[in-house]
């Protein structure tokens, strides 16, 4: 299995990047609806191309970083889905706008104000509502709108509209609760736009849409955009949700077996510094390709220790390849200087990541 490679090397399955990729932009044109996909879980701006192709509007970044490196390879519409605070990276956005068209997300004043001192045209920010994961934002309704009202009184930025990340979706146990959660999510942000429509600001961007919630999201009337990111790759998190399968799981760690000290106890080479120790324990939480009998049990740095059924102790021998599917591909992508693509079982490029460590 990909003998050329050394292990552990990040695998990515270009055949069903191009099926997740066209799925979700077909989604998209069938609610009328703009794609900008974030990049957080690739980094890499040949695939960020291949969504712009298949027919994304633009593309969402969390930090200046990466927005940096994807103006650098030719990218010119970019939301920034992230708080920009401090003399630094206001100066590093104050060039990006040279460059590329860059609007910011935020939910306080303060950060507000910092924009407006950038000068040139005003700065297009979209106002974050906590629809539920308590994280970023005030609730939907009058707590936001009033927000919405001190934000565009300062002077020097356009406030253009709503944006949100239903990140409590992970959480969900069905499909019913699924797309209660992501139709709530776009009726929310809908609702308070009508609100400040009434308080004398209109917003023509409703942006929603974690890749659980963005194909139910989609649908919401008064929605214009959603931003999924880890649809390209998906990972367990998402086949825990339904919606990813084996076979649409596009990222994965080629590994080897380096040790069977007892006969149900199989070592890989690859722990938490290639797999991220995100959902450390929880069912299925690592996945073998085509080993539906071998449970991770837990992540050492380097180290990944799993364990077989009975029946099958006999296999996986030292030395054996197998493919892990990582339970989170965002933070696992990151975690590589280089991903190999591959096609019909044989290794076809090699893509760096070029994003990787942009934390800034």
């Amino acid at each position: 299995m990909y003998l050329e490679l050394d292990t552990p090397s990040l695998v990515i399955d270009l055949d069903a990047v191009r099926t997740n990729v066209a799925e979700m932009a077909k989604t998209a044109a069938a609610h009328g609806v703009r794609l900008r996909p974030h990049i957080k879980t690739h980094k890499m701006p040949e695939l960020a191309r291949m969504q712009l192709d298949a027919g994304a509007s633009g593309i969402t970044c969390a930090k200046l970083g990466e927005a940096e490196v994807m103006a650098d390879a030719g990218i010119d519409d970019i939301l920034l889905a992230f708080p920009i605070w401090g003399e630094p990276k206001l100066r590093r956005l104050a060039a990006l706008r040279e460059r590329a068209r860059v609007r910011v997300s935020l939910d306080s004043p303060e950060v507000a104000a910092g924009l407006g001192r950038l000068g040139g045209p005003p700065v297009e920010v979209l106002v974050e509502v906590d629809t539920g994961q308590h994280r970023l934002g005030r609730p939907p309704g009058r707590p936001t709108a009033d927000l919405v009202a001190e934000i565009a009184a300062v002077p020097g930025v356009e406030v253009v509209g709503l944006l949100t990340l239903a990140g409590h979706a992970y959480h969900a146990r069905t499909q019913a609760e699924l797309a209660e959660t992501a139709r709530r999510e776009g009726e929310d942000l809908v609702a308070t736009a009508e609100l400040c429509a009434r308080d004398g600001i209109e917003l023509r961007e409703i942006s929603v849409g974690s890749t659980p919630t963005a194909r139910y999201a989609a649908g919401v009337a008064g929605v214009t955009e959603i931003r999924p990111g880890t649809y390209i790759f998906n990972d367990t998190a998402m086949m825990r949700l339904g919606v990813a399968t084996e076979e649409t799981a596009a990222a994965r760690v080629l590994t080897t077996v380096i040790a069977r000290s007892i006969p149900e106890r199989v070592v890989f080479d690859a722990g938490t510094k290639c797999l991220t120790s995100d959902g450390v324990g929880s069912p299925g939480w690592i996945r073998a390709v085509g080993l539906p009998y071998l449970h991770m049990d837990f992540l050492n740095e380097e180290h990944g220790v799993a364990r077989l059924e009975p029946g099958h102790h006999d296999e996986l021998p030292v030395g054996t390849r197998a493919q892990l599917i990582p339970s989170h591909a965002c933070a696992a992508v990151n975690l590589f200087d280089v991903a190999y693509g591959v096609e019909n079982g044989q290794v076809v490029t090699e893509l760096r990541v070029a994003a990787r460590g942009a934390v800034r």
